[in-house]
C-alpha cells in the first residue's frame, strides 16, 4: 500500500476504533481523522469527541445523519418489504452505505490518502463498507486493520490499550458483554454465550424492548398513513421519516415488539447467531405489507416478492450502489405510486395485528369478493372453462 498522510476512520469511541487511531498512528506515521457518524445509536457519541481528543486527533467529525439515514436509506427499503432469509430486517446493512458515503466526502474535502474501518476479516461489515466505498470512488485506499495487524483478539487488543494509556469503557466495567450494533431501526447482538446456537439469551441483555411478560395487558390501537409506500402519519399526526421510526420505536418497546434470535449465513461463507431488536421496523413492515394487500394488482405484487429475495440479498452483501439495486429500487418505488391510504393496527404483548386497512387506490370490490348475491359481474359458471384449460397439462399421462 502507497504512504499515507491523511487516513479518514470511521470512529465509534469503543475498543476496537480507538485502538485503530493508534495503531495508524504508529504504523502509518500518519495524520488521523475521525468520523462518527450519529443514525441514532445512542450514548456512544456524546463521548466520541472528548475520547478522540485525548488519542491526540486533531480533526474530528461527528454528525447527526439521523434523518438522512431514514428517509434515504431505511424509507427506500421498506418499500420494497426486504428481509433477509425471512427473518432479519437489515438493520446493520442499511447503515453502512450511508458511513461510507461520508466516509469518502471527507477524504475528498481534507484530500486524505485513505479510509479506515474497524471490521472484522470474518464479518459481512467489512465487505459492505468497501464496496460501497469503491462504488463511490473506485481509486480509494481502504485499511482494514484486522486483515493486517498481529492483533487475533480483543483481549490483545485491552493488553495494547493499557499500554498506551487509551481510554475505554471496557476498563470500567460499562462494557457489554456483546458485539453490538445500533441505529435507529435496530440493535444487534452477537458473541459471548449466543455463539452456542442452543444457548437462550439472557433477559437482561435486551435493551430496546420490554419482555412479553412485562408488556402491558391492554393493547393499544394506532393508525398509520401511507403517501407513495412511505409512512407520513400516525394517528393522524404528520411527522418526519426520522420522527416516524422514534415514535413507531416507543410504541413497540411498550408492547414488547421486535425481537428476533437468528441464525444466518453471512456473506463470507459463516454461520452467525444473531440476535435483533427491530421495535418500529416491525410495525411498519406489517403495516406496509397491509396497505400493499389492497392497492397493489396482483402480478405486479407477485413480482415485487418475485424480486425481495434477490434485493434484500444485495443489501445484505453490501451493494447499496450497485447498478443492478439502483434499477430494482427505481422499479419498487414505481409500485408504490398507488400505495396511499390508512392501516389500523392492534398492539399487544408481542403482536403487531392488522385491524383495517383503506386506501383511494383500493382495488378490493366487495360486490366480487361477497359470499352473499353480487351485482351479477361475475358469473361463477365462467369458472368451469377456467379450471378446465389450467388442468389440460395436469390431466396428460
Amino acid at each position: 500500500m502507497k504512504s499515507k498522510r491523511k487516513v479518514v476512520l470511521a470512529y465509534s469511541g469503543g475498543l476496537d476504533t480507538s485502538v485503530i487511531a493508534k495503531w495508524l498512528m504508529e504504523k502509518y506515521n500518519c495524520e488521523v481523522i475521525t468520523f462518527t457518524a450519529d443514525i441514532g445509536q445512542g450514548e456512544e457519541t456524546k463521548s466520541a469527541r472528548i475520547k478522540a481528543k485525548k488519542l491526540g486527533i486533531k480533526k474530528i467529525y461527528i454528525e447527526d445523519l439521523r434523518e438522512d439515514f431514514v428517509k434515504n436509506y431505511v424509507y427506500p427499503m421498506f418499500r420494497a418489504n426486504a428481509i433477509y432469509e425471512g427473518e432479519y430486517f437489515l438493520g446493520t446493512s442499511i447503515a453502512r452505505p450511508l458511513i461510507s458515503k461520508r466516509l469518502i466526502e471527507i477524504a475528498k474535502k481534507e484530500k486524505a490518502d485513505a479510509i479506515c474501518h474497524g471490521a472484522t476479516g470474518k464479518g459481512n461489515d467489512q465487505v459492505r463498507f468497501e464496496l460501497s466505498a469503491y462504488s463511490l470512488n473506485p481509486k480509494i485506499q481502504v485499511i482494514a486493520p484486522w486483515r493486517e495487524w498481529t492483533f487475533k483478539s480483543r483481549k490483545d487488543l485491552m493488553r495494547y490499550s493499557k499500554l498506551h494509556k487509551i481510554d475505554i469503557d471496557f476498563d470500567k466495567g460499562k462494557k457489554s458483554p456483546y458485539s453490538m450494533d445500533a441505529n435507529m431501526l435496530h440493535i444487534s447482538y452477537e458473541g459471548g454465550i449466543l455463539e452456542d446456537p442452543w444457548a437462550a439469551p439472557e433477559e437482561s441483555m435486551w435493551l430496546r424492548t420490554n419482555s412479553i411478560e412485562k408488556a402491558p395487558n391492554k393493547a393499544e390501537l394506532i393508525t398509520l398513513e401511507f403517501k407513495k409506500g412511505d409512512v407520513i402519519k400516525i394517528n393522524n399526526k404528520s411527522l418526519s421519516p426520522g420522527r416516524v421510526l422514534d415514535k413507531l420505536n416507543q410504541l413497540a418497546e411498550k408492547h414488547g415488539i421486535g425481537r428476533a434470535d437468528i441464525v444466518e449465513n453471512r456473506y463470507v461463507g459463516i454461520k452467525s447467531r444473531g440476535c435483533y431488536e427491530t421495535p418500529g421496523g416491525t410495525i411498519y413492515y406489517k403495516a406496509h405489507k397491509a396497505i400493499e394487500s389492497i392497492t397493489l394488482d396482483r402480478e405486479v405484487l407477485h413480482l415485487k416478492e418475485d424480486i425481495i429475495n434477490k434485493y434484500s440479498r444485495l443489501i445484505y452483501n453490501g451493494y447499496w450502489f450497485s447498478p443492478e439495486r439502483v434499477t430494482l429500487q427505481k422499479l419498487i418505488d414505481d409500485t408504490q405510486n398507488v400505495v396511499n391510504g390508512k392501516v389500523r393496527i392492534k398492539l399487544l404483548k408481542g403482536n403487531v395485528v392488522i385491524e383495517g386497512r383503506t386506501s383511494p387506490n383500493s382495488l378490493y370490490d366487495e360486490n366480487l369478493s361477497t359470499f352473499e348475491d353480487d351485482d351479477g359481474s361475475y358469473d361463477q359458471r365462467d369458472a368451469e372453462g377456467f379450471i378446465k384449460i389450467n388442468s389440460l397439462r395436469l390431466r396428460k399421462k
